[in-house]
Order: structure tokens, then sequence, then C-alpha cells
């Protein structure tokens, strides 16, 4: 037993909470010097709304290492880069046909290098999303594959006969709409994809594809990437025996296809060999990190997959707290409490936004009281124990700027399923930096998406100015989690939790120094008061909070929060 965790021990039963599994419970990822993303802030970046240095409305990779000055003063520790491969951009990247090349319009494997360069310079770390599930259709392994069924290549992804009179072999759908089947007349035969029809799906089974994949992995690594975001892994193994997916409920979704399980085509068996696999290749480097894109539904699926040896993913995504969707005190709680006693000690990844998933504002907001939310959904994301994964903009309030109709999407899916079905546009368009024409985002006439209206006040260039801003307010939020010994190393322990209002929770440094996290989610004033048995003081000086002023002394006997008020503070 450590000697941190002898004080830890000793805390515990100091305020009488011996009890608590996540205050007692091992750690099996005692921190080691390459384990820099233990208490990481990570920043997605979609490459193609960063920065456009070339003037073709696109953004790139000169953009981003043009933009590192803004992250490394931001706080962040590592970029995650949605993809910049060669790709025919059915999926905007996500349908790969070279994994081993930059596509022209985001660059040269020479910019690549520099950002890498720069990026070091300034204790920044590039992750690079990994699609392991599928290739693109034009992606030489798929055009060799399809050329007969004899080729070296013929067993590199899931083909099948289907049934008499050229019928698919059973009811599975693609996620992004219709048949997951598409028939091949050089072969006669049918080859699977869970996403679009240009997306075939690799054979997992087949170890050459294994080891050209890890072969990819090695080749980024080598070149200094300090790891991967796996892109749909959950995805990556069929049942064999293809059986009809059952129907989960009745009618039918956006696309017009029937509501299946998706039991036969999701989260099966297989994956967890993989894992263990890529977490060996990358742990021949010694940066090496996987980030899992992992959309399961319950905590012990989540546990799954860390691995029971500690040797599958370290940063599983914790997509089940951000994307509840609305606010409650009582379910984030829940939430939070399984993300530190259900997954055995692990350091949980949380996520509130992404590429694929409307912006956390419109999700939570109110229409009328939204900075306040955001601020509120910042410090849930961002004082918890474990890693914060953020998305680009969401640090000054970008919130989404949908298609108005169908001629304006560019996204496939929201073409197919209109209007039920918007599409991801809203969510990926250009980066706010100032009031310029195009948000300072690109100097073309026509950027590949519009920029949101709200760009004219909301971006980085005024929000620097103005102190209470959200920038300033992620800012201040990033900086304590670095700076505070609790809230950089201390345990993660609820108070209050009877309270169906107000979230509060406590970060206990292993000196004892302790930071209480206050956080009421609703739009009512609400005033509370702490039990002292498990609260160690009597008073509580600011720290950071959207309604008081650092340093302001309040009384835990008789504690009040305003409307979506968030708080923390150092107990005395």
């Amino acid at each position: 037993m450590t000697l941190n965790h002898l004080r830890r021990v000793a805390l515990a039963l100091l305020f009488g909470v011996a009890s608590a599994p996540l205050v007692l419970g091992a750690d099996p990822n005692q921190q080691s010097n390459n384990q820099w993303w233990r208490k990481a802030v990570i920043y997605e970046i979609y490459p193609r709304s960063f920065g456009d240095t070339s003037g073709d409305g696109i953004g790139d990779l000169n953009g981003i290492t043009q933009h590192l000055d803004y992250l490394r003063d931001l706080g962040i520790d590592a970029i995650w880069i949605a993809p910049f491969f060669p790709s025919p951009q059915v999926d905007f990247g996500y349908d790969i046909s070279d994994y081993r090349a930059i596509d022209p319009q985001y660059g040269t494997m020479a910019d690549f290098d520099r950002l890498v360069a720069e990026a070091k310079k300034r204790n920044i770390r590039i992750l690079l999303d990994f699609v392991v599930n599928h290739t693109s259709d034009k992606h030489p392994w798929f055009i060799e594959s399809k050329s007969s069924r004899t080729n070296p290549k013929a067993n590199w992804y899931m083909w099948n006969d289907g049934k008499a009179n050229r019928q698919p072999p059973n009811n599975w759908a693609s996620i992004f709409g219709h048949s997951a089947w598409e028939w091949v007349p050089e072969r006669r035969q049918f080859y699977y994809h869970a996403f679009y029809k240009e997306q075939p799906d690799l054979n997992w089974t087949n170890r050459e594809v294994r080891n050209a994949m890890y072969d990819v992995m090695r080749f980024w690594m080598k070149k200094g990437a300090a790891g991967f975001r796996l892109d749909a892994v959950t995805t990556m193994f069929e049942d064999p025996q293809l059986r009809d997916e059952p129907i989960k409920e009745p009618g039918t979704n956006a696309y017009g296809d029937p509501i299946l399980t998706r039991q036969y085509t999701d989260n099966l068996p297989g994956i967890h060999e993989v894992f263990r696999e890529m977490r060996r290749v990358t742990d021949e480097f010694p940066d090496g990190v996987l980030i899992g894109e992992v959309y399961v539904p319950t905590v012990q699926d989540l546990a799954r997959m860390y691995g029971a040896q500690n040797d599958e993913l370290q940063l599983p995504m914790d997509t089940q707290l951000g994307f509840i969707n609305h606010l409650s005190a009582d379910e984030f709680r829940t939430k939070l409490r399984e993300a530190e006693t259900g997954i055995n000690g692990h350091v949980p990844l949380l996520v509130f936004s992404n590429h694929d998933n409307p912006r956390s504002w419109n999700r939570y907001g109110d229409g009328k009281n939204d900075p306040a939310i955001a601020k509120l959904i910042a410090t849930t994301l961002l004082t918890p124990r474990g890693v914060a994964l953020m998305y680009y903009g969401e640090e000054i309030g970008m919130e989404n700027n949908d298609p108005k109709s169908k001629d304006d999407v560019r996204d496939p899916i929201g073409r197919t399923g209109w209007p039920r079905e918007k599409g991801r546009d809203g969510e990926r368009t250009p980066m706010q930096w100032n009031a310029d024409t195009n948000a300072g985002f690109s100097t073309a006439r026509t950027t590949w998406l519009p920029a949101a209206p709200s760009y004219k006040t909301r971006n980085v260039a005024a929000e620097s100015q103005e102190p209470t801003s959200m920038l300033n307010y992620y800012k201040a939020l990033i900086r304590l989690r670095r700076t505070n010994p609790a809230m950089r190393d201390g345990d993660f322990v609820l108070v209050n939790e009877a309270d169906k209002n107000v979230l509060a929770f406590l970060r206990r440094a292993p000196d004892g120094k302790t930071v209480l996290v206050a956080l009421n989610f609703t739009p009512s004033a609400q005033k509370l008061s702490f039990d002292l048995h498990r609260v160690p003081g009597t008073q509580a000086s600011t720290l950071l909070s959207s309604f008081s002023k650092e340093g302001q002394s309040s009384s835990l006997k008789d504690f009040s929060l305003p409307p979506y008020g968030s708080y923390i503070g150092q107990v005395q």
C-alpha cells in the first residue's frame, strides 16, 4: 500500500466516510511518468472548421498550428484531431482511402511534422482519429478485395452470398439508414457496411487485417502521435451466424427503417481481444494512450472496456454523463457516483460534446439562462476526478447552426433522414475567432459551412477582453484543476446526496485540504446546509464561481446558490 493510499484511508476514517469505495478502492493506474493523460484536458478539433490558412474555405493542419498558442493559454494538454487522411469525403474524412498520408486539402506530411514539433514546444500532445471499423470503398484494399473471390485480400472485408434472388443475408440496417448490405457484381456477393455503403466494414477476424492496422498505428506513433481516439470501436465484430436483429420498438427511425436492437452487430466480445492487442502496440511507445468511442448502455459495459487486467483502453469515453440531455441533479449525481464506484478505480473520461452530437449549449440550455447553464456544464466537466474531453468552441459558448432546409445540408445522414434527422452540420461550423468575415476562420468568399450568426459577439477576441466571459471562466477552471492540490490530486466524495436540486461534492487532497463544488440544477435559488461531519469546516472561501467573487467567504450552515449557480470554494 502506498503512502498516498494510507493517507487517504486515514482521512476517510477521520471524516466518517471509510465505507465509501471511491475513497478506499485500489487504483490500478498508479501514476507513472508516461501516464500524462490521467489528469489531462483533451480538446477535439474538427480540422475542416478550426483554421483555414489556404483560403479555400476548408480548415487545414496549418490552421491548427497557427492557433497552438491559444490552446496552450487555454490550458490544453492534448488535441484529438478528427481524420485528415486522404478520403473521398463521403463522410467528411471518416471514409479513409489511405491511412498513411495527408489529404491535400488539409496540407502535407511536412505540415503534420511541423504541427507535432510546434505542439511539443508547448507541451501539447497530438492524438489521431483512427477509423478502425471500416475503410473507404476507394481504399486499395477494398478495390482489390472486391475484384474477385480469390485475390489476396478477398477475405479482408465482410462478404456474403446472401439469400436466393440476390436478397441480403438478413435484416441488418446501416446506422446511417437502409440495408447494411451492398451487392457487388464482380464477386456476385454482398458486403456489410455498418455506416454508409461507401464505408465497407473490415474483417477483424482476419489476422492480416489486424496486423496491417497495427502497422498503421506504429507508423503514426513513430511520427510523434501520442495515441489514438478509436472511432466506432464497438462495431468491429458481427454475429458469425448472421441472425436477424430483433425489433427493439414499434415504428420506424428517421430513415424509414425498423428500429432494431443491434445486439448482433454492436459490442460483441471479440472487441476485447483487439483492444488488448492495440494496447500492446501503443505500449511500445512512451506516451501511448487509447481513447475509445464507446456508446454503451451501462457502467458495467464501460468498466469492461478497461480490461480485466487493465490491459485494454486507458480512456473509454463515459458518454453516460454528458448525454443525459436534460438537467437533473439526481441523474448527474448517479452517473458521477458510477464513474467513481463502478469502473474498478480506473480514470473516467468525461465528455459533453463532440462532432456527432448537438452542442451542449443547445441540449441543456433553456433559452433564458443559457450562459449560467453553460458554466454549470463546464464546472461539471472539469471539477470531478478524471480526464476531461472538450470540443472546439465549447469554451466560448458556441451553439449549433443547423441547416434551415434540405438544400443546405452537407452531411449525408441529414440528406437521407431530413427532416427528422437534420445531420451533424450544425455542430461542425467554423470556429469563431473574431467578429470579422467568416468569424476569422477563413478569408474565402464561401466556407464549407457557414459560421453561426452568434459569431459577431461570441468569439475568442471579444471574450478574451471580458473578465466574466465563458472563455475566461473555462481558463480559470482549467487553471484551478491544474494548480489546486485538491482539484488536481484529491479524492471525489459526494455530499448532500438527498438534495434533488443541488449536486454537491468534495475534492479532498492527500493532506486533508478540501474543496467544495456546489451546482444548482434548477431555475430557482436554492438554500442548503452541509453536514459538518462530512465537510471538514464551517466556512468556504470562493475559488471560482459564476456568481460570487474570489475570496468571498460563505457559511456552510446557511449556503445559497442563485438559479443555475456554480460554486467552487476552499473549505476552512
